[in-house]
């Protein structure tokens, strides 16, 4: 069947159109997306084998650290999240997760995009100290519970952690 309607433009012209398209289609997504409605998402303040907390430095964070975790996803668990999540981030494997709070985050400015965020946060432990980042972070500590007051930790972070000493220490 023939068109009634004729694209006349040059090959290189067309690509050019493509390619500005598709640009400003990922800057709206990444710098201007819209979102519908909160997202809840998980959180895992991780104790090592000596005791000492996991953290991590991520980009998206502005530096700052932060606890591992991320996006629920449909049909997915809280808790299957929160493995899964910690897995994918640093590779660790995670047991006896214990709810710590709820936190609200709505459009705070330490994250990279405007966003709403319900965070679950869980304490859990692992048997290792043998970390693989993915690219969400691009450095971690091992901290003792008492020097984390120190450091440039992110606000619900820091939250978790005050949570955590309020709760599981004497």
């Amino acid at each position: 069947m023939k068109s009634k309607y004729r694209v006349s433009i040059g090959c290189g012209v067309y690509q050019k159109a493509v390619n500005t398209a598709w640009r400003l289609k990922l800057f709206k997504d990444v710098f201007m997306s819209k979102q519908n409605y909160p997202e809840p998402t998980v959180g895992a303040l991780i104790i090592g084998p000596d005791g000492k907390l996991f953290l991590m430095k991520s980009h998206k964070w502005k530096g700052l650290y932060v606890m591992p975790g991320g996006h629920i996803e449909l049909g997915e668990s809280i808790k299957e999240a929160l493995v899964r999540e910690v897995k994918e981030e640093t590779n660790l494997d995670i047991y006896n997760a214990v709810f710590l709070c709820y936190q609200e985050f709505i459009y705070g400015e330490s994250f990279w995009k405007k966003r709403h965020y319900i965070f679950f946060d869980f304490a859990c432990k692992t048997d290792t100290t043998e970390v693989a980042l993915n690219n969400e972070a691009q450095e971690y500590t091992w901290v003792a519970l008492e020097n984390t007051f120190q450091m440039p930790i992110e606000f619900s972070t820091r939250n978790a952690i005050g949570e955590y000493k309020k709760r599981f220490t004497a």
